[in-house]
Parts: C-alpha cells; structure tokens; sequence
C-alpha cells in the first residue's frame, strides 16, 4: 500500500484497496481540522455512517425514545410462540462517531439470525455532548428495556447487552453499574467485541505489536480518547509514555493491568518500556481515566464478581487486543463464565465492514457470527 500504514490483511482485495482509501480521507480529514476548515470528527462520522440498507421483508423496524435515549428496535416479523430474546445494541466509535445507521445491517442480522428483538441505541456523541453522557444514555436505555420488555414481546429473563470497540467499553460499564441491583431484571450476558477497557497503560504487547495498524494506531487511541473527554491533545505524547500514572496507582493496578498477566504467545518481540517521569500536571488534567466508567479494568473484585455470563472477542491485529485479555483472566478470576473467540486475521473495526458484500472481510463474517452464536445459547 505503498506510504500508507500497515493493513493487516496482504491480498490486493477490493476491501483492502476500501481500506485504503479511508486511510487516506481519514489523513485528509486531520489535515482539514488543522486549517480550521472542518472538524475531524464532522468528516469521519460521514465515512462510518454506512450506506442506506434495503428494506428488509423479516422485520418489522421502527424508532423510538427510550427514556429520552433515540433507539431504533428490530422485531422478527414470524409469530413466536413464546416471549423472544432481547438484545441491546451500543455501537462503537470512540463516542465521537458511529450511528444506528452505520450499524443496521449488523442489527438486522443479529435480529434474524437469533430471533431476538435488538435495540440498537443512538446515544449522543462527543465532543457536543459532554463525557459521561454516552454512557448514561445507555444505562437509561439499557434500563428502560429490562423495565418494558414486556411490551416488546421480550422475555425480561433473556436480556443480553453487546457492543464493539467503545461500544464494547460502554456494555461494560452497563453491566458493572447493573450488576447488584435488585429493583429490575437482571442481565443475562454481555457481548465485548474488540471492547476498549483501560487508559493507564498504553505500552501493552499488542500497543506495540499494533502500533501502526489501522484503523486504530497506538497514537490515535489516545488522540481519540482526548478529543471524546474535550481535553487538550498535547497531552497525547506524556499518555502513550505513562507520565500520568503516579506510582502509587500504578503499584495499586499492577495485579490487574500487567504485561506478565499476558499468555506468552502474545509477547513474541515485546519489550518492556523504559521508565517514564511522572508529570502531576498531565494527572489532574486526565482525572477521569482513572474512572471505571472510562477503565472498567479497574473496577473492584466485588463489583466484577457480579457480572453476568460474558463473550470476549479479541483481534491480533489490533491495539486492544489485550485488553480483552486481561479482562477475560479478571472475570475468570471473579469465577464469571467466559466465552473467548481469537480471530487471528481481524483487526479493529472490521466489524464495520460486516455486510457490504465484496467490501467485506473475512473476518467480520467471523466477529459477527462468534456473536449471533453466543447469543443463541441464551
């Protein structure tokens, strides 16, 4: 691909060729935010909105508000003779883009394939809507439909919550907040697709493995994250060093975000980052990162021992990689049942691709079906 960036699948494919092209509006857009012509993000979310999809003769497809959250729900339209499965669906983007749009064909095939009613939640995005109300608006949502399933033909017992990348960040936090609450049904199981979990340590295996893979770089990880907080992007280089961390936090997480809590079949060629100055002032700056809300790596034992059965699905060639990792030891520890799919060729977003024929990867049919799988055992 000649100047461009590391792509993780070799063949001269049209989706590699998709890939790409986006690579280099997503250059573009950067370039145009620097002259102050258009944002950044303005650009991305209209290249991750997707292409409209046809009309779908097996499902019945409507929008409503639940709870003052913008969600659009697919039913089956075959008569059940019992109450269905209830899906929640919480898209990724880094909070600053992606859409219900973007991610209908993928709905709708959860919807068919599983026979589930799916709710796919629009929540509002940042930078205009100010972090955390991404993941309030999917509590509320989330919480609506355990209430109402009723009304949907859903059985309030067979409620599962799945997301990817942010989305996958945001089911977390959803099911740790929910967990030990006993005034609505509980969650059945969770979905994290290639989920974004912790901002402390930027220099894990697959950081560096995956420094330079699209579309999710090491550097953009943390430039995203900034811009989704509305926090100063110079702040990027002392992050992906560690010079927020103070020692004491990182003394305190170790047992939780550590390389040698990493299968040695992933750290083929890591290296162990050289120690960092601690800067107090990019601290105070990043306060929230330290959140389980923004980290649910770093939640208490006694809240993760409450999460409901979960499926884990990890790229290789992806930044987050392992992340999803030590996420699946913590639950395993916290003895919570853990389904873990590997896709050795997928990469971050590829699920994004799930849908648009010959543009489609390999590996979104895979992501997608180690999903809808999963779901159907519930």
């Amino acid at each position: 691909m000649g100047g461009r960036r590391k792509v993780v699948q070799k063949t001269k494919s049209l989706p590699c060729f998709l890939i790409g092209v986006l690579w280099d509006c997503h250059t573009q857009a950067k370039n145009l935010n620097h002259l102050s012509i258009i944002k950044e993000h303005t650009i991305i979310r209209l290249l991750t909105d997707g292409l409209p999809a046809w009309q779908d003769s097996q499902l019945f497809i409507k929008d409503l508000h639940f709870d003052g959250v913008p969600v659009r729900i697919y039913l089956p339209r075959e008569p059940s003779a019992s109450k269905r499965r209830g899906v929640v669906f919480i898209h990724g983007g880094c909070g600053i883009f992606g859409s219900i749009r973007g991610y209908e064909r993928i709905c709708r095939y959860i919807a068919r394939k599983s026979d589930s009613v799916v709710v796919s939640v629009g929540y509002h995005l940042a930078p205009e809507h100010k972090y955390p109300a991404q993941t309030l608006e999917c509590l509320r949502a989330t919480v609506h439909f355990l209430k109402t399933a009723d009304t949907h033909g859903v059985d309030p017992a067979r409620i599962i919550v799945c997301g990817d990348s942010v989305g996958g960040s945001f089911t977390a936090t959803v099911c740790q907040e929910l967990g030990h609450r006993t005034d609505i049904p509980k969650i059945r199981a969770q979905v994290l697709i290639y989920p974004f979990l912790q901002a402390l340590n930027f220099n894990l295996p697959s950081h560096q493995k995956n420094a330079a893979v699209a579309f999710l770089p090491r550097e953009h990880t943390v430039h995203f994250i900034l811009k989704y907080l509305n926090k100063d992007c110079s702040l990027k280089e002392p992050i992906l060093a560690g010079s927020h961390v103070p020692e004491s936090i990182n003394l305190k997480y170790k047992k939780w975000i550590n390389p040698d809590l990493i299968p040695d079949k992933f750290k083929l060629g890591y290296k162990p980052p050289l120690p960092t100055l601690f800067l107090p002032h990019v601290h105070e700056e990043v306060q929230e990162l330290f959140e389980p809300w923004m980290s649910p790596l770093l939640a208490e034992d006694a809240v993760v021992c409450g999460l409901p059965d979960t499926c884990i699905v990890t790229c290789e060639h992806d930044v987050l990689r392992d992340e999803g990792l030590l996420y699946k030891k913590r639950l395993e520890d916290n003895n919570v049942r853990v389904t873990w799919h590997h896709v050795e060729n997928g990469f971050h977003a590829a699920l994004g691709f799930f849908g648009y024929g010959i543009f489609s990867f390999p590996s979104s049919s895979t992501i997608m079906n180690h999903a809808v799988d999963f779901i159907k055992g519930y």
